[in-house]
């Protein structure tokens, strides 16, 4: 079974691959910087959300020595709305090591590569195998997808992640490392779909115990989630002059150096007016967020940023939603008062 569907996979993936700004055109050596960075970013994010992102940092920051370079705040602002905004203290952090300890070459194997910040197992792995062509089993949730279908792997997730890796290893090419790699990614995003899977179009069809049995969609098992628990908390919207006032979140923690509206205590003393709430989901939890709104004739010290140009401050996700609602308070503010952070 190992040697002929990956021998058949890879014949697929020589026709149908999907074309992407991170992969190099036939020919091409992989750029080790343009694999890294795409992969950080697309952890637990999807394709069409990266490349705008990929294109834009790659534009502002050809190489890992101009990233290690940059400003801290301005990496943060570019990545704002990617989410997971840890992988991004982990991004210019490992591109300063890389830079600064390294010459500006990532090391060519994954135990070198697993010595770097943000840097994980099926990170090192798919940056060795695309970028440097080693053997390495490359285990992504699209490759968890196909193999558990492909074997029929009965004990549910997130325990059964060894077993995957161990079935995945079997069929892993020995040549073609960064193709194979590739192309399980490719299968399990266009084809071995978590519903409705293309099954007549999946060049290893013939080997799934999962399609035998008729059973595609059942796998991967899943074990029951918990409910998240839900937390809340209040933001302030303080304005003067046109501007409103931002604060820089502590450097760890949730959303850790992002600039974003104050939350923890009022910035000031005013008479403050609800504005709605908003509700976002984070990985641990999900949070109801109320904004409170004031404007004042005496500004505190801070960050006070144009209203009209706030989009540029790079505030994530839930902070520029938040700030819509404050757009919105200006035209006709409701009432009530409030406050507790999070």
């Amino acid at each position: 079974m190992a040697v002929d569907a990956s021998n058949a996979l890879l014949r697929w993936y020589a026709v149908d691959k999907r074309r992407l700004p991170w992969r190099a055109e036939a020919g091409e050596r992989p750029d080790p910087y343009r694999v890294w960075l795409s992969e950080v970013m697309l952890q637990q994010t999807t394709v069409a959300a990266v490349r705008p992102y990929f294109e834009k940092f790659t534009a502002r920051w050809p190489t890992v020595e101009a990233l290690a370079d940059a400003p801290e705040a301005e990496v943060m602002a570019a990545w704002a709305g990617l989410g997971y905004y840890a992988r991004a203290r982990n991004l210019i952090a490992c591109a300063r090591v890389v830079a600064g300890e390294h010459g500006g070459r990532f090391p060519d194997n994954e135990e070198g590569l697993r010595s770097l910040p943000g840097i994980g197992r099926y990170t090192a792995a798919a940056i060795a195998a695309i970028a440097f062509g080693r053997r390495a089993v490359v285990v992504d949730a699209n490759v968890e997808r196909v193999v558990s279908r492909l074997f029929a792997v009965e004990a549910p997730l997130p325990g059964a992640r060894e077993t995957l890796y161990a079935v995945t290893d079997t069929i892993t090419s020995e040549e073609r490392a960064g193709d194979f790699a590739q192309a399980m990614m490719d299968l399990g995003s266009a084809i071995c779909t978590p519903r409705a899977p293309h099954c007549p179009r999946c060049p290893i069809a013939a080997h799934c115990r999962a399609r035998v049995r008729g059973e595609q969609e059942r796998f991967p098992v899943k074990a029951a989630k918990a409910p998240k628990p839900r937390r809340t908390g209040t933001a302030y919207w303080l304005e003067h002059d046109g501007r409103v006032l931002l604060v820089r979140r502590p450097a760890k923690g949730l959303l850790g150096g992002m600039l974003a509206l104050p939350t923890e205590d009022a910035p000031a003393a005013a008479a403050w007016r609800e504005a709605g709430a908003v509700d976002h989901v984070f990985t641990h939890f999900a949070l109801t967020m109320r904004l409170l709104c004031a404007n004042t004739d005496d500004p505190p010290e801070g960050e006070w940023h144009e209203v009209e140009r706030l989009e540029e401050a790079g505030l994530p996700t839930l902070f520029a939603r938040l700030a819509a609602r404050g757009a919105e308070w200006r035209a006709s503010p409701p009432l009530a008062f409030g406050g507790e952070g999070f």
